[in-house]
């Protein structure tokens, strides 16, 4: 493993590939301070610039997008009360306060401290833990890869906030739109007789248009019916008082260390992220603190919370995404693309066929923290100012890059419209409440899932094969335990709202 590691590090330390970290560092930053940006949004942007690169250079650069976003949210949710992405939304709830009584720059420095050892301590578990589940998913058949797929797509699905059904649709949809063109027999599908249709949709425009373009669209809606909301005046006068961040930091340790841990452990689940890792671990810093009545007043405890845990959430990420070929959450799924992009499968044999590439995550990873810190502490001030860009002008750009990006993949003014049509079709959804991450996983995970089925009944063409094999069994009894577990989340939740409405 060293060896691999030190090779990669090689590749890494290249003044090319450090620069690229840099460059995407520092996107990733401004993209997380921007409100409605989010780091999703941020690796879409970037993720068409990886075409014409070597592995090792466009894995790095999106890990340099992937680190800064997930601690560029701070900015905005420290200097106007808006998270600048949705994994930063309990960063708000005492970074914002502490602003407000005149401590931004402490705000801002604890918020990047705490980001900062997050992720260190996500790298270490993805070192440790993701060689482990590689070595262990080897025994996996084309029944048990089947299998997981299927509970991945119902644990995203029954993370959709009382929607159930809808986020199973969606699963489906996504499914069923990596069904157009040929199948692996050559039989054209789904065509409706556009000669367009026969090759399918290349997941990049489709992943755009879906999330990217109807984002924009529905941040457009919100600036129709609040103009106030783009043209916010905030203080960007901010120093960092470096002693009384440490102070603050010698005195969070445990904290640290729990809500990292907490942040890594949930990455790992196929479809939680940040966000999820975000309220979990503000939750049992809460629960833990000797003062509970101070969070939500500007207590350094409720920002280390949230920002160790959004950051660690970057390795434990990608455990699954490297040892399985399962997207930990909405972006793995893109880096997952970006992956597939250069002829690389992610799973189990990467850490056997690609092992430097897989270092040069790790090196990235590492790399990025020390440039994220550095950046952050000597350009806070210019972050800040950033965070107020008008949305009049932001949403105009963004797309413009967004069609860029999808032209730039094959050339083809096809896919131009493949973006476009699903930005429609994602903006119809969204407004439907219909949650969307379901949605673009089910369109990357699709085309495996359909390929590992079809080899399984290829080798025995009996479907209770799935249930004799023991893993398979189990990853199918896990998928029916999500779903009914869902479904009674769903009825607490539709009980206390009746509740509410009759007291």
């Amino acid at each position: 493993m060293a060896d691999f590691f030190l090779q990669a590090l090689g590749q890494v330390s290249s003044p090319s590939v450090l620069l690229l970290i840099l460059a995407g560092v520092l996107f990733g930053i401004i993209g997380g301070s921007i409100p409605g940006f989010t780091v999703t949004m941020a690796i879409l942007v970037v993720f068409p610039f990886t075409f014409a690169m070597d592995p090792v250079s466009g894995v790095s650069l999106m890990v340099g997008v992937f680190v800064g976003g997930y601690s560029g949210g701070i900015v905005s949710g420290v200097m106007l009360g808006i998270p600048g992405t949705p994994s930063s939304i309990t960063t708000v709830y005492d970074g914002y306060p502490m602003a407000q009584n005149g401590e931004p720059g402490r705000a801002l420095g604890i918020g990047v401290a705490a980001s900062f050892l997050g992720t260190l301590i996500s790298v270490a578990v993805l070192v440790f833990f993701g060689p482990l589940i590689a070595s262990f998913s080897m025994n996996f058949r084309p029944w048990e890869i089947t299998a997981l797929i299927l509970f991945a797509l119902t644990l995203v699905a029954g993370l959709s906030n009382g929607a159930l059904l809808k986020g199973l649709l969606a699963a489906a949809l996504g499914l069923l739109i990596t069904t157009v063109g040929y199948d692996r027999n050559s039989n054209l599908r789904f065509d409706f007789g556009i000669p367009a249709f026969s090759s399918g949709f290349e997941i990049l425009p489709v992943m755009i248009g879906i999330f990217a373009f109807s984002q924009l669209l529905g941040n457009l809606e919100k600036l129709r019916d609040d103009p106030g909301s783009g043209a916010r005046r905030v203080d960007t006068n901010v120093a960092i008082p470096y002693r009384t961040i440490l102070k603050d930091m010698a005195g969070q340790k445990l904290n640290t260390l729990r809500s990292s841990l907490i942040g890594s452990l949930v990455g790992a689940l196929p479809g939680t992220g940040g966000t999820v890792a975000n309220f979990i671990s503000y939750d049992q810093a809460k629960k833990f603190s000797r003062h509970p009545e101070r969070f939500g007043t500007g207590t350094p405890d409720g920002i280390v919370a949230s920002e160790a845990s959004n950051s660690a959430v970057a390795g434990g990420a990608f455990v699954p995404t490297l040892a399985l070929g399962i997207p930990g959450d909405l972006p793995m799924a893109i880096m997952m693309g970006v992956l597939i992009l250069h002829g690389i499968t992610p799973g189990p044999l990467m850490f056997e066929q690609n092992p430097v590439l897989v270092g040069a995550i790790y090196a990235s990873l590492l790399i990025g923290a020390v440039v994220m810190v550095l950046c952050q502490l000597l350009l806070v001030r210019w972050f800040a100012k950033i965070s107020l860009i008008p949305q009049q002008i932001l949403v105009p750009v963004v797309l413009m890059l967004c069609a860029i990006g999808a032209y730039a993949l094959n050339n083809n003014l096809f896919d131009i419209w493949v973006l476009f049509g699903f930005g429609l079709l994602g903006y119809l959804l969204w407004k439907a409440e219909v949650p969307l991450t379901p949605l673009i996983l089910g369109v990357v995970l699709g085309n495996n899932l359909e390929r590992q089925l079809f080899r399984a009944l290829e080798l025995d063409d009996s479907w209770m094969t799935f249930l004799t094999r023991p893993l398979s069994a189990l990853f199918l009894a896990l998928a029916v335990a999500s779903i009914i577990f869902s479904l009674y989340q769903d009825r607490k939740i539709r009980m206390n709202q009746q509740q509410a409405r009759d007291a």
